[in-house]
């Protein structure tokens, strides 16, 4: 059993970390005060590589492993989640469902520009009344021959303004319920597809999530992915991964609010001392660091077991589960141990903190994760 990162890994996550410092971190607060989406660093994370990491080479991306990704994912998302949520859509749902499931043609077309972060994906799941339950879906695809005609609305969705590319679940056979299901590759400026306006969200405000509207828009059939009534399946098994790279996230929003809370605690004195020397303040750091260091071998693991073609559906939904859950628990604590600095925005800790929170929410709640894993323990 080996810990240790290979240098490649290595050189990939000081990439990564000195990119979060010197080009996100300085405007990151403005954005978020704004709902400003990070056009500029958002193309700059294209040209690294960093939006098709996991696809071919032979697809315009850079051939890297899950272990490289979540590196990544953490070390942007100490600094800006807003910014690395667009990184996990683009890699996890839009171009690793492209590459495992897509047609050579779609590959060609949609995949290439979308792994060299030419253009942006967005994955289309959700809607008004089909959140965790992704069986009911009401947005219907009726075959007309040689294209379908989609209608519906999909809710939060990332990337939803600024995509050029979007996978949209939707039912063709509503008799067949779940086995009816398709996905379809959508284009923006497609006849009769709107894009509602931005939300204003607790968290990860300079993320860019919209409501998406369709009305006759007619998708060709050679957009469809995979077999008739695959959509389903598609669905899932590209969340999968998805929930690797958003516990990645997690674990990165919870390092990056720790690591705040402890240089505060060496600098800030209270009683003669620096507050870190005061038990009450050392032991919730000790526990901070326990929780983190519990979740990021949860986050590896599954990784891992990801790279070896192993099954990680457990594994994911472990990691996914506890690194929200130790998000939530170490930035509460990290605004507690700044005390009154904590709940203003220039020490950073009150903005973690609210974007933890969609990390036990999206792609999967906390309450998904707990059946995924119980019908894996009981299998």
């Amino acid at each position: 059993m080996h810990f240790e990162l290979s240098e490649e890994q290595i050189m990939i996550q000081q990439a990564a970390r000195d990119f979060a410092n010197q080009e996100l971190k300085p405007g990151v607060i403005e954005r978020d005060e704004h709902q400003k989406f990070p056009a500029e660093q958002v193309k700059k994370l294209g040209e690294l590589g960093f939006l098709g990491m996991m696809v071919s080479e032979r697809y315009n991306g850079s051939g890297l492993d899950a272990i490289s990704y979540v590196l990544v994912m953490e070390e942007l998302s100490k600094i800006d989640a807003s910014a690395s949520v667009v990184v996990s859509v683009n890699n996890s749902l839009v171009c690793y469902g492209l590459e495992a499931y897509g047609s050579e043609a779609q590959k060609e077309k949609y995949l290439k520009p979308l792994a060299s972060g030419e253009k942006i994906g967005a994955f289309c799941l959700s809607e008004p009344e089909a959140g965790s339950d992704a069986t009911s879906q009401s947005t219907t695809a009726e075959d007309m021959g040689d294209y379908y005609l989609l209608n519906g609305t999909k809710n939060w969705i990332t990337n939803g303004g600024t995509a050029s590319t979007y996978l949209v679940i939707a039912q063709t056979h509503p008799e067949l319920r779940h086995k009816g299901i398709n996905a379809f590759i959508v284009e923006k400026g497609m006849e009769g597809f709107t894009i509602g306006p931005k939300e204003n969200k607790l968290g990860i405000r300079g993320s860019d999530t919209h409501s998406l509207m369709f009305n006759d828009v007619k998708v060709p059939k050679e957009n469809r992915i995979g077999e008739d009534g695959f959509g389903f399946k598609f669905a899932m098994k590209t969340l999968e991964g998805g929930r690797i790279g958003i516990a990645a996230q997690a674990l990165g929003i919870a390092q990056g609010a720790f690591e705040l809370a402890t240089q505060y605690a060496k600098a800030r004195k209270s009683f003669g001392k620096p507050i870190s020397e005061h038990q009450a303040i050392a032991f919730k750091l000790a526990d901070m660091a326990t929780q983190i260091e519990a979740a990021r071998l949860l986050v590896y693991k599954a990784a891992w077991l990801k790279d070896q073609g192993l099954p990680y559906t457990q594994a994911g939904s472990m990691a996914k589960l506890f690194a929200s859950k130790v998000a939530m628990d170490v930035t509460i604590e990290a605004v507690q141990v700044h005390g009154g600095y904590g709940f203003v925005k220039e020490y950073h800790v009150e903005r973690l903190m609210r974007d933890a929170k969609i990390t036990q929410i999206y792609e999967g709640t906390s309450e998904i994760q707990k059946m995924v894993i119980s019908r894996e323990v009981i299998r």
